[in-house]
């Protein structure tokens, strides 16, 4: 390459002719000629050799057409591959594409108001959430179509109630509904293809509708999924919580900055788009959607009813009789016949016993009434008095037998009948 542009230069800006340019480079005329012809850089080019690969190619081509996610092993064991696996691997990577068809992603642009992706984002940083144990939680993230502002907010279970729940906190510090809220494949929102009958209910309320990704199509939802990746690298490193309250307030402040940053596909900061995001979206519904963790069981002996995998006392005296249990990510309520008999902080801690002293008095006191009550009834078993106060004689069982003539103790008779 050198040479080829020191030929040219000599001859073009020198003038220096060809014969002088090949002596002192020493070089031959024809290779001088051939260098002020070419008007493209020089490149060596070797010819290609053959491949073992080359032979099979045919009958790899013909099972890719039929089976393009036949996998490498499948196929050298079709076509008897007598070579190590990777020539075949290197010429399948290559080829493949042809059969396996291609699955072009086209920008797309959202109106305001139109959208939000939510996903779930699991930091590896352990929370406190009890004495000795630690946990690693879920946070919702939500991000909207049009202005990119982001929501997020740590919950203490994936549960389809604690979810609906975050997704209506989200939705209430916004103002406003999407028109549509976009989810992955999560369980407890669609894990069947199907939206579940409490998220349903829960998109009915709001007047919104949940659109669930196709399977295993990250791109899909591509704006919440770089949400989360930017929430791993910018929020996350550098720091310590010391309760899942703790998280939650010191991301609530991070998003705040954050939501201010230019970001570049927009050329725009999410708060000044945001204003358009609300406009256009569905003004909440008069009431509250069906959120949490709700359950309705006959409360056993031992007085305590089960949230996730934490226990928690109800009033005993309403032991035997139905129960509503409903759970919110703040707090536990428990209800009879419309009343409030139990309320507890909600434990984000796993086989946790949450228990009201004033409900272990009360249980203790209503054992003991119990015990007098059946030690009374005793008494008045044992000491029955006619009207005018003499004692009820009692007579034991054996008298009655005597009396009727039933003798429990003689052998039984049989009869035999003569022959």
């Amino acid at each position: 390459m050198e040479d080829w542009a020191e030929i040219r230069r000599l001859h073009r800006a020198e003038g220096i002719p060809i014969k002088e340019i090949a002596r002192k480079l020493g070089v031959a005329r024809n290779t001088v000629r051939t260098a002020l012809r070419s008007d493209q850089v020089p490149q060596y080019e070797r010819a290609p050799g053959g491949r073992v690969v080359d032979p099979y190619e045919p009958t790899i081509r013909a099972l890719l057409a039929e089976y393009p996610t036949m996998p490498a092993t499948v196929i050298a064991e079709r076509i008897n591959w007598p070579y190590t696996m990777n020539p075949l691997r290197v010429r399948l990577r290559q080829i493949r594409p042809e059969y396996a068809g291609v699955d072009p992603v086209d920008r797309v642009h959202y109106e305001p108001g139109e959208i939000a992706q939510c996903d779930l984002w699991f930091p590896e940083t352990r929370i406190p959430v009890a004495p000795g144990q630690d946990r690693i939680l879920p946070v919702l993230v939500m991000t909207l179509g049009f202005s990119r502002f982001m929501l997020a907010l740590m919950l203490p279970s994936r549960l389809g109630g604690d979810l609906l729940s975050g997704m209506w906190t989200l939705i209430s510090t916004i103002g406003r509904v999407p028109k549509t809220l976009v989810w992955d494949r999560e369980s407890a929102i669609g894990g069947t293809g199907r939206v579940t009958a409490p998220a349903a209910a829960f998109a009915g309320t709001l007047a919104t509708r949940i659109t669930l990704a196709p399977p295993r199509d990250p791109e899909f939802k591509g704006m919440v999924e770089r949400a989360n990746g930017y929430l791993e690298t910018s929020f996350l490193p550098g720091r310590a919580f010391a309760s899942p309250q703790d998280f939650n307030q010191q991301l609530s402040e991070w998003l705040t900055r954050a939501n201010t940053r230019t970001v570049r596909s927009l050329r725009a900061r999410p708060v000044d788009l945001v204003e358009q995001d609300y406009q256009a979206m569905i003004p909440l519904p008069p009431v509250e959607p069906p959120i949490g963790l709700n359950n309705r069981i006959r409360l056993a002996r031992d007085y305590y009813v089960r949230v996730d995998t934490c226990d928690y006392s109800v009033d005993p005296r309403m032991i035997g009789r139905f129960v509503d249990v409903t759970a919110s990510p703040a707090e536990v309520v428990v209800f009879c016949d419309g009343q409030v008999v139990a309320r507890h902080r909600r434990s984000w801690a796993k086989q946790e016993v949450v228990t009201d002293p004033a409900h272990v008095t009360l249980a203790a006191q209503l054992r003991r009434d119990l015990a007098a009550g059946r030690h009374r009834r005793q008494a008045e078993r044992a000491g029955r008095q006619h009207a005018d106060g003499h004692v009820v004689a009692l007579r034991a069982l054996p008298d009655y037998d005597a009396l009727f003539g039933v003798d429990f103790t003689a052998p039984p008779t049989t009869r035999v009948n003569d022959q």
